[in-house]
């Protein structure tokens, strides 16, 4: 890979460039006034795959946002690799905590990359993760050391749950036939520590709501006197969970796989320093389940969340009224044997019996997905990890993620094969806040290692 090495030292300004006109294009997917914005970055990451020299390079049409495909097929008796990333974006809001627009990307010096971030919506999650892959299949191509078949899936729904993509690669398994997954979507432990996700944490999304009179009332005239929605909703909520941090969902923890005390020591050779955790997201403390560390509970636990909630008047000032509804948008983190469907229906069970005869309650589901793990002796994580430590100098570890990323499932089920989660990204890079962004030195140093992951899948 020196040639290789060589041309991706050559031309970093011009990848971070490109990056950067990506990065200003809001491909937010959740929300319907960017659909135009979508669809052009769809066209542009097609454009970027042509010209890294992908073949046969499609905009594909599905029942929601394109999933753009390109391939590079060099030899049938090679193995094939699938990459896959995704070009949508979360939201920005709320816009004013932003230090500079979400989509005028920057490069700013931090305490942590004193070489430089891009700051910008997307930066990390995924564009410029995503984008490394293209990068380094560029810099293989042009100098003739790609050591095997590569093919690009890049989709823009992650964001609301990959709601098209099932279909997709049910339609499409020839297509997109591999015998690996590779995705950068996840973190490192540190710029100084590689690291590689075995694991990811499966999700059950619902919202919920809590109607009381038909319309809002006269605080003064009927309170005391008749429910309060955003009351029994914030009552409702805090039951969810014990003293403990157990979460109270009847049946809730049914056929969790735990894991082994051996598989425990091993997450506790990670490096962790929780001054610096707490110091770095501006917390006086931790909390969470008792009877497990802060990694754990991150990782191999299941949790639930409030992820909004609002109902009553919101506005500057004040004004005295019981709220007819309140609402709110909660998250369930599952762990490898636990149903998101089930675990959706248990809540939707459990969730009105909190709530007292005045008030109707209403649960509707979003979206979800299964947990995953890689097993440590699987061929392609010995290949990310054999990458990562060449190049950064230092053992990779094997770290359980606490994000979901629902289709690592859906490609095992469908396409029969695994995924190596070799992202590049920090902890401190703020995904899905404001003033998300990406070190410089994890963009570059990702297109460095990614080549060499092909080279020992190839090899092992």
């Amino acid at each position: 890979m020196e040639e290789t090495q060589k041309f991706i030292s050559e031309n970093k300004q011009r990848f971070l460039d490109e990056l950067i006109e990506l990065l200003k294009i809001p491909s937010v997917s959740a929300d319907p006034a960017f659909n135009q914005d979508v669809l052009n970055t769809a066209d542009l990451v097609a454009d970027y795959l042509k010209a890294a020299g992908a073949d046969n390079v499609e905009v594909c049409e599905t029942s929601g946002y394109p999933v753009v495909y390109g391939e590079k097929l060099i030899d049938p008796s090679l193995p094939t690799v699938l990459v896959y990333g995704h070009y949508d974006v979360q939201p920005a809001d709320p816009l004013e905590l932003w230090e500079s627009g979400p989509f005028e990307p920057v490069i700013k010096k931090t305490e942590i990359h004193p070489e430089g971030a891009i700051f910008a919506r997307g930066s990390a999650d995924d564009k410029g993760q995503f984008f490394m892959h293209v990068k380094a299949f560029e810099a293989m191509n042009r100098k003739n050391e790609l050591p095997c078949n590569i093919k690009f899936m890049i989709e823009g729904e992650e964001e609301v749950g990959s709601i098209s993509l099932g279909e997709f690669v049910r339609n499409n398994k020839e297509k997109l036939k591999n015998d690996i997954i590779l995705i950068s979507d996840t973190d490192i432990i540190s710029k100084e520590q590689p690291s590689i996700s075995v694991g990811l944490r499966g999700l059950s999304y619902v919202e919920v709501e809590v109607k009381g009179a038909d319309l809002d009332m006269h605080s003064g005239v009927y309170g005391g006197a008749v429910p309060n929605p955003i009351n029994v909703l914030c009552d409702m909520i805090a039951k969810l969970h014990d003293e403990d941090g157990h979460i109270t969902i009847p049946g809730f923890y049914d056929g969790i796989l735990e894991l082994t005390e051996e598989e425990r020591e091993e997450m506790g050779r990670i490096p962790f320093d929780i001054e610096a955790y707490k110091k770095s997201i501006g917390i006086k403390d931790i909390q969470g389940e008792k009877g497990y560390t802060t990694l754990e509970r991150a990782s191999i636990r299941p949790t639930l969340d409030v992820n909004g909630i609002w109902g009553g008047y919101t506005g500057k000032g004040a004004k005295t009224v019981i709220a007819s509804h309140a609402y709110a948008k909660i998250s369930m983190r599952l762990v490898p044997g636990q149903d998101p469907e089930k675990i959706t229906q248990l809540f939707a069970d459990h969730f009105p019996t909190l709530a007292p005869s005045s008030v109707e309650v209403k649960v509707t589901p979003h979206h979800g997905g299964d947990a995953y793990v890689l097993p440590t002796s699987d061929k392609g994580f010995q290949a990310a990890k054999k990458a990562m430590t060449h190049t950064f100098g230092k053992e990779a570890l094997a770290t359980r993620g606490g994000g979901s990323i629902p289709i690592v499932a859906l490609f095992e089920r469908e396409l029969e094969s695994k995924s190596v989660l070799m992202g590049f990204g920090l902890n401190s890079d703020v995904i899905h806040s404001p003033n998300e962004n990406y070190g410089l030195f994890n963009f570059y140093k990702g297109i460095e290692t990614i080549p060499y992951f092909y080279k020992y899948f190839v090899e092992g």
